[in-house]
């Protein structure tokens, strides 16, 4: 390593720490970094500075003949021309030529061999060189050696402002992709989740072109070698029903599915910390130790406890720990063809069925639409229930247009036989205010039906309004919740109410229909 450098990128001179262990990482921190301390269960705590999330209004993707066609172009990727790249990748090298040790690591997006893609960072900051050390897929030590160059390179000067009077600046933020550079470039923030979904974009662009279908879900796969998919927005509980002592983790967050069946892009995880205990999430708070990255969290000073319900610094603290931290983690994490996908909505409106049954036409419109909402209380200014979409469950990380997407995915239900189901984690028997939230140990036992085949064999009854097939009989779920118009006690108001939401899909869902077809159109709710 001693002639390692990396003068090919204009940075010269400096010290280069190259792929360092997480003990040398977490000296390198407490001896440099501002306000870095050490959990009293031996995580590495930091904080990320004034950016606590990320910055999706200042993302931008070079506008370039070789790509333009291909890239979903609006308010999620936003165009950017190449002079004003090269402006602010050289700001980012001048900013790496005034430090004297720059952090490298190496490492490799893609369980698979066949679709895995080596990825360099470049950062000023032993945190986020911890935090891609269990991001990525760490090579062992003689793939280092042959590492070569890398097929993509990150230059992370967070600490470094963008120049706000450079074209395309919204503010001192710039996240900069070129894809026939295979460079990605932050200025301006130094939250560390920039880089993990800076990885995932370019795999949602390099993947599809492939007929690899990148996807922003968890899986798990049960003792038969079963794969389950997990989708779903923010408090659907994607995270909460993935994590099954009975199943195997193969991931948390982003996987692809090829013909070799489906494989984790990361080698890590990066957990919502809030409220965490160690009775709600086990293995989540099990995960929590020595190699792990605390962000953003409050702690006493004298004994270096952490209080998850502390959010005074933000709402989004987050875990960052390779996946082998979790005890069932599958490694390497890939599984077979999906043989159940599950698509979680949380529905404050009470209208969706606890559990319904998908064709593949239903399912591209549904993962289109990607529905959830919101309640009361979860944000300034929301009173009642509120209708969220986000195209294919991961909008802001799409490269190509939703449709593209989602006509993957059905050719691989089809071509795998793969069974979708639509679990509603929200309200029923009335909406918000009115009705209840339904228990998890009925949304688990709604899981463990659809894992153990049981609703393979039972009656449906299908929804007028939105066409899916909803079981009139599930394991240890009442049959009356089942069906839920039966479950509002003023059934006119359900059929109200269900209109309404059935115009909030039509509604989303015109801005995609130039690029669907008639086929996946007529999937949606019947006005």
């Amino acid at each position: 390593m001693k002639d390692f450098n990396l003068s090919q990128y204009g940075i010269t001179d400096r010290k280069i720490i190259r792929n360092a262990s997480p003990a040398n990482l977490y000296a390198y921190a407490i001896k440099f970094e501002e306000r870095a301390a050490i959990s009293d269960v031996g995580a590495l705590m930091l904080e990320s500075g004034e950016k606590t999330g990320r910055s999706p209004r200042d993302k931008r993707i070079i506008d370039h003949p070789e790509s333009s066609n291909n890239i979903w172009w609006g308010d999620i990727n936003i165009k950017m021309d190449e002079k004003t790249f090269d402006i602010n990748k050289q700001r980012a090298i001048d900013y790496f030529n005034t430090r004297t040790r720059i952090y490298v690591v190496d490492g490799y997006g893609g369980w698979d061999p066949e679709y895995q893609i080596k990825v360099r960072v470049i950062c000023t900051r032993p945190y986020h060189a911890l935090f891609m050390h269990n991001m990525l897929i760490r090579p062992t030590e003689a793939q280092l050696a042959e590492f070569g160059e890398p097929d993509y390179v990150i230059m992370n000067a967070g600490q470094f402002p963008a120049n706000s009077f450079t074209a395309y600046m919204n503010s001192k933020t710039s996240i900069d992709l070129s894809f026939e550079r295979r460079e990605f470039v932050i200025l301006g923030t130094e939250y560390a989740g920039e880089m993990k979904k800076g990885v995932f974009t370019i795999m949602n662009y390099i993947m599809p072109k492939i007929d690899v279908l990148s996807m922003h879900c968890s899986a798990n796969e049960g003792a038969a070698g079963d794969v389950s998919l997990f989708f779903g927005l923010s408090g659907t509980g994607k995270t909460t029903l993935s994590a099954d002592v009975r199943r195997k983790l193969i991931g948390d967050d982003e996987h692809c599915w090829s013909d070799n069946g489906v494989f984790n892009i990361e080698g890590g995880c990066y957990a919502k910390a809030i409220n965490l205990t160690k009775e709600s999430e086990p293995e989540i708070f099990n995960a929590i130790k020595f190699g792990t990255v605390l962000e953003n969290v409050v702690y006493d000073n004298r004994e270096h406890h952490v209080d998850y319900t502390d959010t005074s610094l933000t709402e989004n603290t987050r875990a960052s720990y390779p996946i082998e931290f979790i005890e069932n983690a599958k490694i390497p994490c890939v599984g077979g063809h999906p043989k159940n996908i599950v698509f979680l909505t949380l529905d404050a409106f009470g209208v969706l069925p606890p559990v319904s049954r998908l064709n593949s036409s239903q399912a591209m419109y549904h993962f289109i639409s990607g529905y959830t909402a919101k309640v009361a209380g979860t944000e300034m200014g929301v009173v009642e229930p509120q209708a969220t979409f986000s195209a294919c469950f991961g909008a802001a990380f799409m490269v190509w247009h939703p449709s593209k997407y989602a006509e993957l995915l059905a050719e691989k239900i089809e071509k795998y036989g793969t069974k979708v189901w639509l679990v509603n984690t929200g309200w029923i028997g009335g909406e918000y205010g009115v009705g209840k939230r339904i228990s998890l140990k009925y949304t688990r036992a709604i899981i463990d039906a659809i894992h153990n085949g049981d609703l393979d064999h039972v009656g449906f009854a299908k929804n007028e309004t939105f066409g899916f097939e909803i079981p009139e009989t599930c394991p240890n779920v009442p049959d009356n919740i089942l069906i839920p118009r039966n479950a509002w006690e003023d059934k006119s108001a359900y059929d109200k109410k269900a209109a309404h939401l059935a115009q909030l899909f039509d509604k989303n869902f015109e801005k995609y229909k130039s690029n669907c077809s008639a086929e996946i159109i007529n999937a949606g709710p019947k006005l």
